[in-house]
């Protein structure tokens, strides 16, 4: 049920990605009076390319033991699936260090049962939100395959299916020939896979329009093709935004702009580590036969989305700044990995002009930023999601209407604290 918006009590919501989006459904749900702005007209952006993952099984932040290793050894392959742009910048090398000190066992060990926790929240509440704005953003609750070419990667990912279920997930344990059964329609070839069933998937650009459409039809207004040029404070308060359009007053102000946090958050004199993550992904619109499940393609680091006919393949992990440039061969490196997977798949190497790309924002720790900033009394952040924006979103809007409105918030937050680095 939504309430009649208050409009002494007003939250302006910067971002109008999934982050920003979910946190505007639960506090106009609450009453609240929600502007949204956005620079774009929320028609793109990192929620709407993605893989469209729902993902529990996700638990493991991206910084973990290994992954500089991993990173090394791929960094001079022009299609590998990660790649780091030298250059000489102070805030990205300070990023780096705590990346680095964050990769370690025994931090990773801490950091999961939080991940677990937002993760599971997460996933409960997009069924709730499919039941309140409708069943028109393709939500498939058949699970997500993790597929290994090699018995090694294969026997870790065994690993991981017992962590999994010491979480409370549901893991099934696949042979190959178990795999090529759930995809009658394509020859597959690897080793193992595990099946975590508790993941769903969905359309993520269907999702983002239908919720824009709900909030719109529920009081929310939104300034979209705005950008935000600073802010007028008084004391411990921000009193407005100033955009290109004019001040937008306000009670509570909300920062969700993915990528471009750090950028948005030194008009107010805050300083937040973050470092951009650019993916790829192109959409194939007919592709008959198709496979049936989702899946990440655990050695090709890679991943897989099908809707019915429609086929989605992306990856990478490309720290380049603030740039949109399209580096081909990462694409034509997805490409192959698919195809090395997925020899029976009837595609071709996607064109140029069809690959889409999204700026993911990675933290130090691979958790996000949740929560208020002391500061100021009346700001809270929301970001810092890396690959798991459309796993964490529902969860991190609830999360935020919950503290704004003064409510006790479901899980535990302080491993999400915007001021923790």
């Amino acid at each position: 049920m939504v309430r009649q918006p208050n409009k002494s009590n007003s939250v302006t919501i910067i971002g109008g990605g999934i982050s920003g989006l979910c946190t505007a459904y639960y506090l106009v749900r609450e009453g609240y009076a929600v502007t949204v702005i956005d620079k774009t007209d929320i028609k793109d952006g990192c929620s709407f390319g993605n893989m469209g993952f729902l993902s529990p099984s996700h638990f493991v932040p991206l910084a973990s033991p290994g992954i500089f290793a991993e990173g090394m050894k791929y960094i001079l392959d022009k299609q590998s699936p990660f790649y780091i742009k030298p250059r000489l910048d102070l805030n990205f090398l300070k990023w780096g260090w705590y990346f680095f000190r964050n990769s370690r066992k025994e931090v990773m060990e801490t950091n999961i049962p939080h991940l677990n926790n937002i993760l599971q929240l997460s996933r409960l509440l997009m069924n709730e939100i499919r039941e309140d704005i409708g069943d028109v953003f393709g939500m498939q609750e058949i699970g997500c395959l993790m597929m290994c070419k090699n018995m090694e990667t294969y026997y870790h990912e065994l690993e991981l299916a017992e962590q999994a279920e010491k979480l409370g997930l549901s893991v099934e344990r696949l042979s190959g020939d178990d795999v090529q059964k759930l995809e009658p329609d394509v020859e597959v070839r690897v080793s193992g896979a595990v099946l975590f069933k508790d993941d769903a998937h969905i359309d993520p650009g269907k999702f983002m329009l239908a919720m824009a459409d709900f909030l719109q039809k529920n009081g929310v207004t939104f300034k979209v093709e705005t950008a935000v040029k600073g802010f007028r404070t008084e004391e411990k308060k921000v009193k407005s935004i100033v955009t290109d359009g004019g001040e937008i007053e306000t009670e509570n102000i909300v920062l969700a702009v993915g990528s471009w946090l750090p950028v948005l958050a030194s008009k107010l004199g805050i300083k937040l580590l973050l470092e951009p993550g650019k993916g790829y992904s192109y959409t194939y619109e007919h592709v008959v036969p198709n496979i049936r499940y989702p899946a990440i393609l655990v050695d090709g680091r890679c991943a897989v989305t099908p809707w019915n006919s429609k086929l989605r393949i992306g990856g990478t992990m490309e720290f380049s700044g603030l740039e949109s440039k399209i580096l081909y061969d990462r694409m034509v490196g997805i490409f192959k990995s698919v195809k090395t997977f997925y020899p029976g798949l009837d595609i071709s190497l996607p064109p140029h002009e069809g690959i889409w790309t999204g700026l993911r924002p990675v933290t130090p720790d691979g958790l996000p930023y949740i929560g208020p900033h002391t500061k100021y009394d009346n700001l809270f952040i929301a970001g810092g999601h890396a690959m798991l924006g459309i796993s964490e979103g529902a969860g991190t809007g609830k999360l935020l209407s919950d503290i704004i409105s003064g409510k006790e918030p479901a899980i535990q937050l302080s491993a999400f604290r915007p001021e923790r680095f």
